[in-house]
């Protein structure tokens, strides 16, 4: 879909910026706008402000004050931390002092084979260039357990147990045994160490099976095989090192330039071996092992097809061409050998869309842009070999400076709420043990110092303090970080639901990690990539305009699409006459019904909108004005390309292209009849159907082509038809076309009209939305309050009510906007149905405009990829005269891109409409359904990728991002100041006047905001209230930066992060859980993530289910294990008032180990992995239950203390038994205080066993 800019006419919206046709908001400032001065909050701007006069908003505003100066001070402690530890550590410690920036960039010279004798020096250092190896594994052998031990013991639970294993060590002090903490937090500690190691050291393999990758590296001395090489390590096995043996021995075998030539030689090394000036080739489909600067490409005109998919996620493949300077002088080793110059280039950075450099040969110097530079990550598509030098290598590379190069361990949400927790128990420990100790010295000075017996034996205070801080240590468990580990890991493996297993490409749900399970119960942001992750990365043409009929391409789809399809025109479409008399008379005749005759009574010879039915009514009546505007269409789509047909052995034609979008159009009109066959030097050869029906072969000679460019946004080129006539063809976004037809004003005036009726319709829509918004019971401030008595069966019985009731409305919401769509229609409605052909309409230029218009909306509404196309036929006297304008203008060297756009714009007018292509970026299965269950599931959701704009919207559009009553606010430096336009969104999004808002913003206005303070902090706070965001052309680092500046914003929420490629990897590790897509194109991303799956569609049971799951099941883990460690333990405190203060423990010492390791673990293990309090099927069924996780319903601080005193009531209880047991019929005791019965033991460990065995009893059936 293609964004038209329009300014409002409407003074009401004159302070607001410029509103477009299809509910989209552009960044315009304008005069009032820039009068509100600086200030940027919503109760500041202009009119709007008045709002926030009012007592609710004045509080709401203090209370954000308030946090966002807590958050202030955060991030100042944070800086001042990190800047702390850079210059003490870092810098001083280590020694790692950040390199200068040179004085005019990187010095290269292009001598080659001359950096194998003698590597280069960088001038920042004075040393070597580092070396092309990449480490992404966190420890050495040397710094793994000096830096797990302090991460380990960093950990305030593992610290306080340490203290506790050493006091115990004290004999005369501890009550318990030596070893009874010490021994299991040490086998904790060493298996958390060894599946940290083991992690680290799978990390290691990956990075070493690209560092020992082969390339091929121009050697004229021949040093490399003089050069000694690590060998590998016989730590990766047997297996390993065969298998690059046996790639080397392969490729040295297929690769004829290993073969010397005149004593030169291009020779294999691996990738850790490049160095900076190393001069490489490399062959087609074959990975870039470091940032270079193109020499040569045998491709025509020395262009080189590059794959960058996995630096930006964008699909279409990107031309660089080597500078002319050296393009001529590098295709053979002889002309290498006698190369001499310099290159120079700026020094390493982050930017992937911009580069600096020049390039000096024999004197003469040209610049270097990022035309020229192919960066590591890349893949070389479509070109048979390419050579080039290398200027960056290792972690200076741009995909490298673009990664996370310090990676967190990540912790989940509920562990920081598990902290508190015991830190407060850490302080009812301290007061339990002040009172144990004050009353040891008020009972020494009422008995102890009486008692002669007792007199002489006194106990230190310290003995005291001491042995009773050991007796209750256990108040904070050390098995809920032992158990739950355990716990964990069946857990995960309780996560392969079948339902997550996607049969075509046989790939199950993977965990790489286990320590965050519970987050997944918790998401509150969702950032998502776009191809590969909601799309399949395959383009599909879908849809055509063409004489003021629309057409379904069905040739294409599977046979149930196609019935779908045609079930969705007939349920649109009114009735129609069918009638087929005449076909080349002004009537109306459905294509189906010429298809087949038989069938014109019934209901689908109504809607014969695939193209079948249009081809088979050209070839019926070829004479028509729709058959000629239909045939020109096709041909202007088989010519109007830069495809490349290729043709296999068995004779099958496939296609190459920079962009699948042309890939899928060339098809298309191969389906229609019209096959690109050949394309030699300036010549396209078609394969046509003739006038009888046979297949004809025409030549078409290629004049000009004229490329598209982002700022362009339109392709161009003339051919030479075989009737000699000259034929400009252009194709582009929709408001670049139709400015350029012939008859413009009256497109102008037709799209309008289109657009003003899709206002209307939009307008219906959003107060609509905006009605059911209102009575649907808001899900984040206003929840159901959690109370801990309430039983689960009520809980979820309400919940369910509640839920199912807004997920009703949800319905009902969809079927309410269908039948909207349908009674908002134009009137004329009833010759809108798909494959219904009028000649009258086809014949008339302002009814074929006002059709095709209607339908591009239509198209743009469901998501679709929209081109339209133009033609003119010219004089050959015309064709001379610009085609001298456009040569001067290509070899200008002054201004050459902006002369070459102006000759392009002089030949590209009064164009004929030919038609309107839709293209499907398709789906993946069940991508808008998922998104819709997450947003009521109170997820929102970004959408982060490096495609242009319009294609982001138009994924946006079709994936439920964006609805077609979304109100779409553009953020754009280039056309707008964003604080001016952010002030203005401000106002709209408070007054609560917006239905669903969606926030546009590209990688350049984005590197403006993230670069001011004040942007910066302007745009995360709007951020978080706006319903969806789009960030289009976005670096990785870029996409990093997003995550992080939520998580900075709001650092009570959970952020997921769920990508494909390599592109991803730095959001994937920033955020708190992150989600990789295998099976496809993700496997890089998978290996990195936390969790792989194979669709997008699987992260609605992912999160609603699972998620659900592992949240409420770690949350009753956790409140049960304190639970039951309280009870076991205050009745420990309870009874020292009984045995002096001394700290005699109540338990035998075994008991103390077996209670937590046999007695109570299986109830608290079980509980933490098979708990459900909802099916599947309920989960699903109504997503507004996953607020449970986001409000922290499971775990709080008032289930806490509910739980604490429950616990407290549960201990009184069971020592008043005790006791009553003891004293009454234990010892024997009467009431007269003789022995009633003296056989009865009076020894400690029968009231202790006693004890133990309630609490055991009681533990296991409450939690069972």
């Amino acid at each position: 879909m293609n964004v038209r800019r329009v300014v409002s006419a409407d003074p009401a919206t004159a302070d607001s910026p410029g509103r477009h046709q299809d509910g989209m908001v552009g960044g315009y400032g304008n005069g009032a706008s820039k009068e509100r001065g600086l200030s940027w909050r919503p109760h500041e701007a202009g009119d709007g402000g008045r709002i926030g006069h009012t007592l609710l908003d004045t509080s709401r505003l203090r209370v954000h004050r308030s946090l966002r100066r807590a958050r202030t001070m955060r991030l100042r402690i944070k800086r001042l931390s990190i800047r702390f530890y850079r210059r003490w550590i870092l810098e001083g410690l280590l020694r790692r002092k950040p390199l200068p920036p040179s004085k005019d960039g990187r010095h290269i010279p292009l001598n080659p084979g001359a950096v194998r004798n003698e590597p280069l020096l960088d001038e920042r250092s004075g040393k070597p260039y580092i070396s092309n190896s990449v480490r992404s594994n966190r420890y050495t052998l040397l710094s793994f357990l000096p830096k797990q031990l302090v991460f380990q013991f960093g950990r305030l639970a593992n610290t306080y147990f340490l203290i506790i294993g050493i006091l115990q060590q004290i004999n005369d002090w501890s009550p318990t045994g030596r070893y009874t903490t010490l021994g299991p937090l040490i086998a904790f500690v060493a298996l958390i160490m060894a599946k940290e190691g083991y992690d680290d050291y799978r990390r290691y393999l990956l990075d070493r099976e690209d560092n020992l990758a082969l390339v091929s590296v121009l050697d004229l001395g021949g040093t490399s095989g003089e050069k000694p090489t690590a060998k590998p390590s016989t730590f990766l096995g047997k297996k390993f090192r065969e298998k690059h043996l046996q790639r080397e021995g392969e490729r040295a075998m297929q690769e004829p330039g290993l073969e010397e030539e005149h004593g030169k030689r291009w020779t294999r090394i691996k990738w850790r071996d490049l160095g900076v000036g190393d001069i490489i080739r490399l062959e087609r489909n074959e990975r870039v092992p470091a940032d270079i600067v193109l020499l040569h490409a045998t491709g025509a005109h020395s262009v080189a097809y590059i794959d960058t998919m996995a630096l930006d996620g964008e699909t279409n493949l990107k031309s660089k061409q080597p500078s002319t300077l050296v393009a001529s002088r590098c295709d053979t080793i002889s002309k290498l050998e006698n190369l001499s110059g310099e290159l120079v280039c700026e020094d390493p950075n982050a930017n992937l869309y911009q580069f600096e450099g020049s390039i000096t040969i024999n004197g003469e110097t040209m610049p270097l842009t990022a035309n020229e530079v192919v960066f590591r990550g890349s893949t070389i598509r479509n070109t048979s070999e390419t050579i080039g030098v290398v200027i960056n290598t290792g972690e200076e590379c741009k995909i490298r400076m673009n990664a996370n190069q310090h990676v967190r361990t990540k912790s989940p949400k509920i562990n920081r709420f598990t902290n508190r927790i015991v830190l407060s128990l850490v302080f009812i420990l301290f007061a339990i043990t002040a009172g144990i100790s004050g009353g040891y010295v008020l009972w020494q000075r009422d008995y102890e110092s009486k008692n002669p017996f007792l007199a002489f034996a006194p106990v230190s205070g310290g003995a005291i303090i001491i042995g009773t801080i050991i007796l209750i240590n256990a108040l904070i468990p050390l098995s809920l970080y032992i158990v739950i580990e355990f716990v964990k890991v069946f857990q995960a493996f309780h996560m392969n639901d079948i339902e997550m297993y996607d049969a075509e490409t046989d790939t199950p749900v993977s965990i790489n990690t286990n320590t965050i399970l519970e987050d997944l119960g918790q998401v509150e942001y969702i950032f998502s990539d776009k191809t590969g992750t909601l799309t399949e990365n395959n383009m599909q043409f879908r849809k055509l305009s063409v004489g003021g009929t629309s057409w379904l391409h069905t040739m294409n789809m599977a046979r149930g699409d196609v019935e779908g399809k045609l079930h969705e025109n007939f349920e649109k479409a009114s009735p129609i006459d069918s009638s087929t008399e005449n076909p080349d008379t002004d009537t109306e005749v459905p294509a189906t019904a010429l298809s087949d005759p038989e069938s014109a009574g019934s209901p689908i010879s109504r809607v014969g909108s695939g193209t079948e039915s249009m081809l088979e009514y050209i070839r019926r009546s070829p004479n028509t004005a729709f058959s000629e505007k239909a045939r020109q269409f096709l041909l202007c789509i088989a010519l109007c390309h830069t495809c490349l047909p290729e043709t296999s052995e068995n004779g099958k034609i496939t296609f190459q292209a920079a962009s699948p979008d042309e890939v899928a159009l060339v098809q298309a009109a191969q389906d229609m009849g019209y096959l690109l066959i050949d394309r030699p030097a300036q010549s396209i050869k078609l394969r046509v159907p003739g006038p009888s029906g046979e297949q004809v072969t025409e030549t078409y000679e290629v004049l000009k082509v004229i490329e598209f460019s982002s700022s362009r946004k339109r392709m161009s080129i003339v051919v030479r038809m075989p009737d000699g006539r000259i034929c400009v063809i252009c194709k582009g976004a929709d408001n670049v076309i139709m400015s350029r037809l012939r008859l413009s004003e009256l497109a102008a005036k037709a799209a309008g009209e289109v657009g003003r009726k899709a206002r209307e319709r939009h307008s219906m829509e959003a107060e609509k939305a905006m009605q059911r918004k209102s009575m649907t019971t808001p899900r984040d401030s206003h929840g159901r309050r959690p109370s801990f008595f309430r039983s689960r069966s009520t809980r979820s019985s309400k919940d369910l009510r509640r839920s199912s009731r807004v997920g009703r409305q949800g319905d009902e919401e969809v079927r309410t906007l269908r039948s909207e769509r349908m009674d908002t229609s134009d009137d004329d409605s009833d010759k809108d149905s798909d494959g219904v052909i009028d000649e009258s309409i086809a014949a008339d230029e302002a009814k074929v405009f006002g059709k095709c218009f209607k339908h591009v909306d239509e198209y743009a509404t469901e998501g679709l990829r929209i081109l339209l196309y133009g033609y003119r036929y010219i004089s050959e006297e015309e064709y001379e005269t610009w085609n001298m304008t456009f040569k001067s203008a290509t070899t200008s060297l002054v201004d050459r891109q902006e002369r070459i756009e102006k000759a392009a714009e002089s030949i590209e007018t009064d164009f004929e409409l030919a038609g309107a292509s839709a293209i499907e970026d398709k789906l993946q299965v069940g991508v808008p359904e998922t998104i819709d269950k997450l947003r009521r599931a109170n997820i929102k959701i970004w959408m982060l990728t490096g495609d242009k704009r319009e294609t982001a919207i138009n994924i946006a559009r079709s994936a439920n991002l964006a609805k077609s009553f979304s109100e779409i606010y553009l953020l754009d430096a280039t056309v707008a100041d964003p604080l001016d336009t952010m002030r203005s969104i401000f106002v709209d999004v408070e007054q609560g006047l917006i239905s669903h808002s969606v926030l546009v913003i590209d990688g350049h206005t984005l590197s403006v905001v993230e670069g001011d303070r004040i942007l910066s902090s302007m745009f995360f706070e709007l951020a978080v209230r706006i319903d969806s965001v789009i960030c289009c052309r976005a670096s990785p680092s870029q996409k990093a930066n997003l995550v992080k500046g939520i998580r900075d914003t709001n650092p009570s929420c959970v952020t997921l992060a769920i990508g494909d490629g390599a592109n991803d990897i730095a959001m994937i590790q920033a955020s708190h859980v992150g989600i990789g897509i295998s099976g496809r194109e993700g496997l890089q991303a998978a290996r990195v993530a936390d969790y792989a799956i194979a669709q997008f569609r699987f992260l609605q049971r992912l999160l609603l289910v699972h998620g659900h799951w592992l949240y409420l099941r770690t949350s009753k883990y956790i409140l049960c294990t304190f639970w039951k460690e309280w009870v076991f333990y205050i009745i420990q405190a309870q009874y020292q008032g009984f045995t002096g203060y001394s700290g005699t423990s109540l338990y035998q010492s075994w008991s103390l180990t077996a209670y937590n390791a046999i007695f109570t673990s299986l109830p608290i293990f079980f509980l933490g992995l098979c708990e459900q309090d909802l099916s599947p099927e309920t989960l699903l069924a109504v997503p507004e239950l996953y607020t449970f996780g986001q409000r922290d319903e499971g775990i709080n601080f008032k289930k806490c203390i509910a739980w604490l005193v429950m616990g407290t009531v549960d201990t009184i209880v069971v020592f008043v038994v005790v006791w009553a047991e003891f004293r009454y019929n234990l010892t024997g005791f009467a009431d007269s205080g003789r022995f009633s019965d003296p056989s009865h033991d009076d020894s400690l460990f029968p009231m202790g066993t006693l004890a133990l065995t309630i609490v055991i009893v009681l533990i296991n059936v409450k939690i069972l």
